[in-house]
């Protein structure tokens, strides 16, 4: 079985460009309407859409297409645009180098609660108002990325901002006093990055928070009301994602991927998946893979 197709840079013949936005129209046109394979980028891509009928598949999950929807794809997360009719809207796309070169912290993407590495990935879907404003916005970068503007990036970053601040307003489960907002989101970035080094073989809430110097509980407690899920539902979220990822992009066995997570017996990877996916991973690979 082949490896997932990954795009490394934003445009194969431009290299030093490390922003792009087009309208999904023109997208369509340009494919012929033809659907791309599943695949996963080495950068941010953010969905703006108008209306479209069809599915927008994010690391195995199903979204529908409708209107006033915005995705927010993180680096490495596997998808799929499925498109029934051409679509309206914006297919914008930005790198880390994007945000040094203007000014826009990485951490300030870490901290928002748009770009879920992994579990569920569902559209922001937002009201008639609210969307108008952002579609503006989309507009206006639009003009910027096909001008000769002086500084046009740095706007494009300004706008990006706003952008952004805007859905993540929209989004936001229990938004925090400003000094406990702060303290949350690099505890939250910091539990996030843990995660991702350790998940193949530290499966606990306690190795985690004891990595952090604080209690299970505080880890649990901020996570929740930042992001609307536990620290262990996000532990497991991400051993999911890779299983799955896993499963389909590679040929190993269903036993190798076990001891590969950090499951000392395959049985306890099979139930532990079917316990989350109601499918085992054999019957898993095979409906993806139909």
């Amino acid at each position: 079985m082949t490896a997932v197709k990954t795009y490394k840079s934003i445009n194969s013949n431009q290299e030093n460009l490390h922003f792009s936005i087009a309208k999904m129209q023109d997208i369509y046109k340009l494919r012929n309407g033809k659907v791309d394979e599943p695949h996963r980028h080495n950068f941010y891509s953010v969905l703006i859409i108008n209306k479209a009928k069809g599915i927008h598949k994010i690391d195995f999950n199903s979204y529908e297409f409708s209107e006033n929807q915005i995705f927010f794809i993180a680096p490495g997360q596997v998808h799929q645009v499925i498109e029934n009719e051409k679509s309206e809207g914006f297919s914008m796309t930005f790198s880390n180098q994007f945000l040094v070169e203007n000014s826009i912290p990485i951490s300030f993407i870490e901290s928002l609660n748009l770009f879920q590495n992994y579990g569920q990935s569902p559209p922001l879907q937002l009201e008639s108002k609210d969307f108008e404003s952002i579609e503006n916005f989309a507009n206006e970068i639009v003009k910027l990325f096909n001008s000769n503007a002086a500084m046009k990036f740095l706007s494009i970053g300004s706008f990006l901002k706003l952008i952004l601040i805007a859905c993540n307003t929209s989004c936001a489960i229990n938004p925090m006093e400003s000094d406990i907002a702060i303290s949350g989101a690099s505890l939250i970035r910091n539990f996030k990055n843990a995660v991702n080094q350790n998940f193949k073989k530290e499966h606990s809430t306690t190795f985690y928070a004891s990595q952090l110097f604080i209690s299970p509980d505080h880890l649990n407690r901020t996570f929740k009301a930042k992001v609307g899920k536990t620290a262990k539902e996000f532990i497991q979220a991400r051993i999911i994602t890779e299983a799955k990822r896993l499963l389909f992009f590679s040929s190993l066995t269903n036993k190798e991927i076990a001891y590969q997570l950090g499951f000392k017996e395959p049985a306890n990877f099979s139930a532990f998946f079917k316990k989350h996916t109601k499918l085992s991973p054999s019957h898993f690979k095979k409906r993806e893979i139909k």
